[in-house]
C-alpha cells in the first residue's frame, strides 16, 4: 500500500468518518486514522458518539423509557402485566450489540468508499505529513496534499473530584454500570447529565443532580427550561442548582460528596458520583513542533468559516473546533471541507443546527431563543402550543410541554422553534428546513399538517404568533 494520498483523516468520529467518505465518494484517495479502544480492548471505528456517547446513550434511554412505562403507564391503556424485573444484562447486551452493528458498519461504508481505514494514533508533522503509530506499536509516516483533523473532545475531569473509573466516573463509565446504583449523584445538569440521570432514575436509582450555576438549562428558550425542570422534579430528578462541589471522596463502597450552595455546606453520600460537566477539545499528541496550525486559549483548534486551520491544505472540524459540540455540526464540517478539497462548493449554516436532549419529555430547538431575541433589541412576536390539545400526544399518553415559535414583527421572519414534549427530536427538523429557507411564520401556517400528528403542534404555535391558532387559545 502507497504510503501518499489524496486526504488523511485523523479522527473516525461523527466528524472524521463523513469527512472520508465523502472524500472517498469525491474520487480522492484518502485514508483515516483512529485510536479509538474499548473497554475490552477492542479497537472500533467511530469515535465517542457511536463507542461511548450518543448512540449507546440513546440505547439506554429507550430502553430505560419502556421499563418506566411498563410500570407505570402501561396499565391506562389497559394493559396489566404482573411484576415487571429488569434485567440489566440484557438490557446493556442490546447496547452493546446496538454499538457494535453501528461501528461495523463504518467499516463496511469505508470499504464500499475506497477509504482506507487504520487504527493507530495518527500525528500531524511539517509538510502534510502523519506519523501513525499502529495498535502493535509499529510506527510508519503516511504523506497526503491534505489533511484533515477530526480528534474529537474528551470529557472534562475535576481535580478536586479524582477520577477512579468505579465509583467516581465519567459519562462513559455511567453507560456501562452492571447494576443500578441506590443512590447516584450526577455533577452537572447539562444534556449528558440529564440524560444519564434520567436512565438510572427510570431503572431505580435515588439520583441527586449538582449544578453550579443558578439558572437551569441556560442554553435553551428559558420557557422550555422552566417547564423542563417541572417535569424531572415530577420524575424525581432532585436538581439543585447554584451548588458548587467542594470535594469527593470514596469511602469504602460510597463516595461523599461535599458542595456548598446558599444555604451552606452540605455532604451527600452516594453509591456512585458522575462527572457531567462538560467536554474539552482532546488534542493530546495530535500536532508535532512546526506544523503551522494554532489552538485558541482554550485549546480548540483555530480555523475559519471554512474549517482551514492557519497551516496550508490542513483542515480541522468537530469538537476539535470552534460551536457547538455536536456529531450532525461536526458532520457537516466534515463534508464540506471533503467537498472543498475536491474543488466543490460546501458551506456549514451555523445559524441553523438544531440541539436536542433525549430526555422524557424530549427538549429539542434551533434558532434564537426569546431572551436571545430579546437581548438584540429586535421586536419580535411569540406564539406556544402546548401537547395537551394535540390528539394525538394524548393519545400516546404524552401531553406534556409544548412547541413554541419566535418571529420577528418586522418581516415576520421565523427566528427560532423550541420544542419541549413527545418526539420533539424528530419535529425539529421541519424547523431547521424552514428556517433553512429563511421561512415566514406565513409560511409555517399555510403549510398542511396531516391529522392527527404532533406535527400539527408546530403549525399551532406558528397559528398561534399572530393570535389565528385554531386548536389552542389565543393568549
Amino acid at each position: 500500500m502507497s504510503d501518499l494520498f489524496d486526504v488523511i483523516v485523523i479522527g473516525a468520529g461523527p466528524a472524521g468518518y463523513p469527512a472520508a467518505i465523502r472524500a472517498g465518494q469525491n474520487k480522492l484517495k484518502v485514508a483515516c486514522v483512529d485510536e479509538w479502544k474499548n473497554m475490552d480492548g477492542t479497537y472500533a471505528f467511530g469515535g465517542t458518539c457511536l463507542n461511548a456517547g450518543c448512540i449507546p446513550s440513546k440505547a439506554l434511554l429507550e430502553s430505560s423509557e419502556l421499563f418506566q412505562r411498563a410500570k407505570d403507564e402501561f396499565g391506562i391503556h389497559g394493559i396489566r402485566f404482573g411484576d415487571i424485573k429488569l434485567d440489566l444484562a440484557a438490557m446493556q447486551k442490546r447496547r452493546a450489540s446496538i454499538v457494535k452493528t453501528m461501528t461495523n458498519g463504518i467499516t463496511a461504508l469505508f470499504k464500499a468508499n475506497g477509504v482506507t481505514g487504520i487504527q493507530g494514533h495518527g500525528r500531524l508533522l511539517p509538510g502534510n505529513k502523519v506519523l501513525v503509530t499502529g495498535v502493535d506499536g509499529l510506527e510508519r509516516t503516511l504523506e497526503a496534499k491534505n489533511v484533515v483533523l477530526a480528534s474529537g473532545s474528551t470529557p472534562i475531569r475535576l481535580k478536586n473530584v479524582p477520577h477512579d473509573g468505579k465509583y467516581i466516573v465519567d459519562s462513559w463509565n455511567a453507560l456501562e454500570f452492571d447494576a443500578v446504583p441506590a443512590r447516584l449523584c450526577v455533577i452537572g445538569a447539562g444534556v449528558i447529565g440529564l440524560e444519564l440521570g434520567s436512565v438510572w432514575r427510570r431503572l431505580g436509582s435515588e439520583v441527586t443532580v449538582l449544578e453550579a450555576l443558578e439558572q437551569f438549562l441556560p442554553i435553551a428558550d428559558q420557557t422550555i427550561a422552566k417547564e423542563a425542570q417541572r417535569h424531572f422534579k415530577k420524575q424525581g430528578l432532585d436538581i439543585k442548582l447554584g451548588a458548587k462541589v467542594l470535594s469527593a471522596a470514596v469511602k469504602g463502597s460510597a463516595v461523599d460528596v461535599v458542595y456548598a450552595d446558599a444555604t451552606g455546606e452540605h455532604t451527600l453520600q452516594v453509591d456512585k458520583l458522575v462527572v457531567a460537566v462538560g467536554r474539552r477539545p482532546f488534542t493530546d499528541g495530535l500536532l508535532a513542533d512546526g506544523t503551522g496550525v494554532q489552538l485558541d486559549a482554550r485549546g480548540f483548534i483555530q480555523v475559519d468559516e471554512h474549517c482551514r486551520t492557519t497551516a496550508p491544505n490542513v483542515w480541522a472540524v468537530g469538537d476539535a473546533v470552534r460551536g457547538p459540540m455536536l456529531a450532525h455540526k461536526g458532520k457537516e464540517e466534515g463534508v464540506m471541507v471533503a467537498d472543498l478539497i475536491a474543488g466543490h462548493f460546501g458551506e456549514v449554516n451555523y445559524k441553523v443546527i438544531p440541539s436536542v436532549i433525549y430526555t422524557a419529555p424530549e427538549i429539542a430547538w434551533v434558532g434564537q431563543t426569546e431572551e436571545q431575541v430579546k437581548a438584540s433589541g429586535r421586536a419580535y412576536k411569540v406564539g406556544t402550543f402546548p401537547f395537551a390539545a394535540s390528539g394525538r400526544a394524548r393519545a400516546m399518553e404524552a401531553g406534556q410541554g409544548m412547541a413554541k415559535v419566535v418571529s420577528a414583527k418586522d418581516d415576520d421572519e421565523v427566528l427560532g422553534i423550541h420544542v419541549i414534549g413527545p418526539m420533539a427530536g424528530e419535529l425539529i427538523s421541519e424547523a431547521v428546513l424552514a428556517m433553512e429557507y429563511s421561512a415566514s411564520t406565513e409560511d409555517i401556517q399555510r403549510t398542511i399538517h396531516a391529522h392527527p400528528t404532533l406535527s400539527e403542534a408546530i403549525h399551532e404555535a406558528a397559528l398561534a404568533v399572530d393570535k389565528k391558532a385554531i386548536d389552542g387559545l389565543n393568549r
